[in-house]
């Protein structure tokens, strides 16, 4: 609800909103490329080099919802500012430790703990302090801001990795901290409410998080076992807490569940795949890590602007299925394109890049809204941040995932007969897997919505 009172001067909020937005995501794909080299600085195995991302990724996705539920007990301004100090501080330890392997691991799960302030609250901001007729204009905005920061990591990442030294990349976000006087200044001081937040609740599933995507990485059943005592922890948690962490009549809906799930394989899938690229290139092509976030990424990424407008024109014309074939369709053939001639020409690599990010974006339009289409009213809050806590986790895990499976010898077999080149078995062979799972997530997605008899009856659909 707007409130008078409290409006900022619009041009002056869109602008710092907007430079915000730009980082929150900048951070997810700017270490991208650079992945290959902190591996041979380290002398690490890909696996371990990959959780520079996943570490980031996790605190992301878990700080996304622990901060969507504390906003309305402890007020954004608050919040916001103890994110952005987080935010700085694990960019500044990742500077001071860059040394050290596990000094740049927990900077990055105290810069993921920090940015992941921004999208909780960033939306939160807008409907509170800019006017209503202005408010389209200002989420537009910060679209193409979100939109920009992802397609510009890579190039950034690389170009900085190749002529300065990929431990510069903890300087970028600490600009961030330059947003401080003026959010202390404009923002309004809220009174604490009386609201409870489910911290152990919070705690069970964080820890159950960790736990597992330690077992994806290292395939040690301990960690398996410990992750599923904690999810069942959770589970008896939830039930019982007066306000829990996540509201458990969600998942007793099963149309909100499998578009929850296939998201979650999905984007999964597509995320390993992305830092899976920059390995491939060094190994395959010795291609130069400028040249990876520049030649080989960037286009991939900046093709999600145009197709996510296509995206919503074809859902308007032709449907949630019909778009969700085509987008599932351009995934699948960019894989195994791949797949099929990895070792021909690093620019085919360009165009798979294209065509999968093209139809991740059709993606992800199609599961919003048929998540969103299969909520109550009541529902829709706590349910669309559980979808964006669950794709956010998915990619970090996916991240992870494919660093372990980069280290497997049994994956670098020869197995189709058009890849040649010794060095490209193993990545052929992952692309197999990739389509498999793409596969898999449609089939799941169809099974259930091909048979809703349409999307907008979805939302009145009781499972």
């Amino acid at each position: 609800m707007y409130e008078g009172a409290i409006s900022l001067n619009y041009l002056k909020s869109i602008a710092w909103l907007s430079f915000l937005a730009f980082f929150s995501v900048l951070n997810e794909t700017v270490f991208n490329v650079s992945l290959p080299d902190i591996a041979v600085q380290f002398g690490i195995s890909p696996a371990a080099a990959n959780w520079i991302n996943t570490s980031f990724m996790l605190t992301f996705a878990i700080g996304t919802a622990v901060y969507g539920k504390l906003s309305d007990v402890y007020g954004i301004k608050k919040l916001l500012l103890i994110g952005l100090l987080l935010y700085g501080t694990g960019s500044i330890v990742g500077v001071v430790f860059h040394v050290y392997y596990p000094g740049v691991l927990a900077a990055r799960f105290i810069q993921g703990a920090g940015i992941s302030a921004v999208p909780a609250l960033i939306m939160v901001i807008v409907a509170r302090c800019i006017e209503p007729n202005q408010q389209g204009r200002a989420f537009g905005l910060i679209g193409s801001m979100v939109a920009f920061g992802e397609a510009i990591g890579p190039v950034i990442g690389g170009m900085i990795t190749t002529y300065l030294h990929w431990s510069y990349l903890f300087i970028l976000p600490i600009l961030t901290l330059i947003t401080l006087p003026f959010f202390i200044q404009t923002l309004p001081d809220e009174s604490i409410s009386e609201g409870k937040t489910d911290v152990l609740g919070a705690m069970l599933l964080s820890l159950g998080i960790l736990t597992f995507t330690l077992f994806t990485t290292m395939f040690q059943w301990s960690f398996l076992a410990i992750s599923i005592l904690l999810f069942i922890g959770f589970t008896w948690r939830i039930r019982r807490a007066e306000q829990p962490f996540i509201e458990p009549s969600l998942f007793s809906r099963k149309t909100f569940i499998v578009g929850v799930l296939t998201g979650s394989i999905l984007l999964g899938t597509v995320a390993g795949y992305v830092a899976m690229v920059p390995y491939m290139m060094k190994d395959v092509y010795q291609m130069p890590t400028s040249l990876i976030g520049a030649g080989i990424l960037f286009p991939g990424t900046v093709s999600v602007i145009l197709f996510g407008y296509l995206g919503g024109i074809c859902v308007d014309r032709r449907g949630n299925l019909f778009t969700m074939a085509i987008g599932i369709g351009m995934i699948t053939v960019s894989f195994l394109s791949v797949a099929l001639v990895a070792d021909r020409t690093p620019w085919l690599i360009t165009c798979a890049m294209i065509l999968t990010f093209g139809g991740l974006s059709l993606v992800k339009t199609i599961i919003s809204t048929s998540v969103a289409g299969s909520l109550h009213s009541e529902e829709s809050g706590s349910g669309m941040g559980l979808l964006n806590f669950a794709c956010f986790l998915a990619e970090g895990m996916g991240v992870a995932i494919v660093g372990g499976l980069l280290t497997k010898p049994w994956l670098a077999a020869s197995f189709l007969p058009t890849v040649r080149d010794a060095a490209a078995f193993l990545y052929s062979n992952m692309m197999l897997l990739f389509s498999t799972a793409i596969i898999i997530g449609s089939i799941v997605y169809f099974a259930v919505y091909g048979r809703l008899p349409s999307t907008s009856e979805q939302s009145s659909t009781s499972e």
